[in-house]
């Protein structure tokens, strides 16, 4: 694949790395927020690191900062709402804005979009965790997950034949909680990003073989998964995922930087279909994150992906 080209020179100099936050991914983003802010200082911008809590319009206010890194994972800050304070602060921002970041985080929402631009997606409904643990919804396998989760928080895969799988069910959330039960897809696991206009090679997830699917500790736990980068697929599927990627980056109204995950079932007998999961407006920017490997495989080192992606801040996004 064509590599990418030159970032930007800076042209800010004191910038704010929002993370941490009051999501279930908070540890997550302590963790890219101090990877970033360690990667900006070592391209020369002054960093002032901000653990989000609900005084963050005051905080801003009194700081000043030429731009704003968002780093946040999950809701409340992946979600529009941090977006929204700062549209109307008017601090450039990183990422998505309000709309694209609200849709993508809405699983089925998301789904109808990228359905209606040709982006494969699997069949689903969404119904009361309660509901989910009373009965089959639908027939197994499937997958029961939170309509406005990220990271797979609180994912489970119902199989056939499993035993009374109720009480897991149950045990991972609020029971009046609307979840996403959603029409598994056997096959390997596959993800691909967007920088801007260009569409990165494909990185394959191969989960420990101790883990049931690529979840919250086969992605951030040491050794938690390998990445096979790029992904050994023939060239017609490789083409296909990174146009249905681009094509739902843009249907999302995606800003800056993306990532499309997607399910391919080449298993025997299998189908053969391309399905897209989901899209993540704010990849994570850990140590085993995906995105920034995706863009080192592309030419670009950590520290010139986060100058770009400051660089890329604004309003009105």
């Amino acid at each position: 694949m064509s590599k990418l080209g030159a970032a930007p020179n800076r042209t800010r100099n004191h910038v704010a790395v929002l993370m941490g936050g009051l999501s279930a991914e908070r540890e997550v983003s302590l963790k890219s927020g101090e990877a970033v802010a360690q990667a900006l200082e070592g391209e020369g911008y002054r960093v002032t690191r901000i653990d989000v809590a609900r005084d963050l319009p005051a905080q801003l206010m009194e700081l000043k900062p030429e731009a704003c890194f968002n780093a946040l994972h999950g809701r409340h800050g992946e979600d529009g709402e941090v977006q929204g304070i700062l549209e109307y602060l008017q601090i450039p921002y990183t990422h998505s804005g309000v709309l694209a970041s609200a849709l993508a985080m809405h699983k089925e929402r998301a789904k109808a979009v990228m359905h209606a631009a040709g982006v494969p997606v699997a069949n689903a409904l969404l119904v009361t965790r309660a509901e989910a643990a009373a009965r089959h919804v639908m027939e197994p396998p499937y997958v029961v997950k939170p309509v406005d989760e990220g990271s797979s928080v609180g994912v489970l895969i119902v199989r056939p034949g499993a035993n009374d799988m109720s009480q897991t069910i149950l045990s991972a959330g609020d029971p009046d909680a609307i979840v996403m039960v959603e029409r598994f897809v056997a096959g390997r696991e596959l993800t691909c990003g967007v920088i801007g206009d260009f569409v990165t090679d494909i990185t394959e997830i191969v989960p420990r073989d101790d883990l049931p699917f690529y979840d919250f500790a086969a992605k951030y736990g040491a050794g938690g998964s390998k990445h096979v980068l790029p992904a050994d697929l023939s060239p017609d599927v490789y083409q296909s995922i990174r146009k249905f990627t681009l094509a739902a980056h843009q249907a999302l109204g995606c800003r800056g930087v993306s990532r499309a995950d997607f399910r391919f079932d080449d298993t025997p007998g299998g189908t053969g279909e391309i399905v897209c999961l989901e899209v993540n407006t704010q990849p994570g920017m850990t140590a085993t994150s995906l995105v920034p490997e995706l863009a080192q495989h592309a030419g670009w080192p950590f520290g010139t992906l986060v100058r770009w992606i400051i660089e890329d801040a604004s309003c009105n996004r």
